[in-house]
């Protein structure tokens, strides 16, 4: 259950290419606990942006935390505290699924005890257990998607980020997995979410909808329609967004 809590605060949050601006002295805060959206057309500094909270790249000026840490000077400390998950769900197709667990768990520090006890919870939660041995690309595409989401949870971040997770797959599936994203929240879990499937933003606690690098909209769904008389989070994405001049 989302708490008052920030676990992610950025304040001016900027990323420069030459002289190209892809995010502009962005600024937000998120809960614990909390499902946060994050919207907008391709190439609107999205992914720029949350590679920025993940350590990965450092911002040309500006500040942010990610779960107490400083994003500039604590980088390495941030990658021990979140999850990450990408659309193409980054498992490796020639291991076997318990492998591509037990590599993950490895990666963030577990001990062989805590990945044994974790990794049965888990197989157990999916429905799974038969398929532990098998390599994961002979298994679905659903439990491609909840394999990845599980190996980037195993270790209980503090933070799990999205990125289009739910691409290419069809809507019961993407429902099932929605409902993982919901079970880590209720366990105090904060999930940073991006998604080009308008109605899955209906599921966030907030959403922020960015265009050309700024932040443009900021609130909880319900508010947002409110506040730009639209039926649908779609709508309201459509008006935020219609003048955008960069995309992909």
């Amino acid at each position: 259950m989302m708490d008052k809590e920030i676990v992610i605060s950025v304040k001016g949050l900027t990323k420069k290419f030459g002289n190209f601006t892809a995010v502009d002295h962005i600024s937000l805060e998120v809960h614990r606990g909390e499902i946060f959206g994050f919207l907008g057309a391709n190439g609107a500094g999205k992914t720029t942006a949350m590679r920025m909270l993940c350590g990965l790249s450092f911002p040309t000026s500006g500040s942010g935390m990610v779960s107490g840490y400083d994003i500039i000077s604590q980088a390495e400390e941030i990658k021990c505290h979140i999850g990450y998950m990408s659309q193409k769900f980054s498992l490796y197709e020639n291991l076997t699924v318990w492998e591509n667990l037990n590599l993950f768990a490895t990666i963030y520090g577990m001990n062989s005890k805590t990945i044994k006890e974790k990794t049965d919870v888990a197989f157990k939660t999916l429905g799974m257990e038969n398929v532990q041995n098998v390599l994961v690309k002979e298994i679905p595409l659903g439990w491609k998607q909840k394999l990845a989401f599980t190996a980037a949870t195993l270790h209980s971040p503090d933070v799990v980020f999205l990125d289009e997770p739910t691409g290419g797959v069809d809507p019961s599936t993407r429902r099932k997995f929605w409902e993982m994203i919901y079970r880590a929240s209720s366990e105090g879990m904060t999930v940073f979410v991006t998604t080009h499937y308008l109605d899955e933003a209906e599921y966030c606690n907030r959403v922020s909808i960015m265009v050309d690098g700024h932040i443009k909209a900021l609130d909880s769904p319900a508010r947002l329609k409110q506040q730009y008389h639209a039926k649908t989070m779609d709508e309201v994405f459509r008006i935020v967004a219609k003048d955008a001049k960069r995309s992909d």
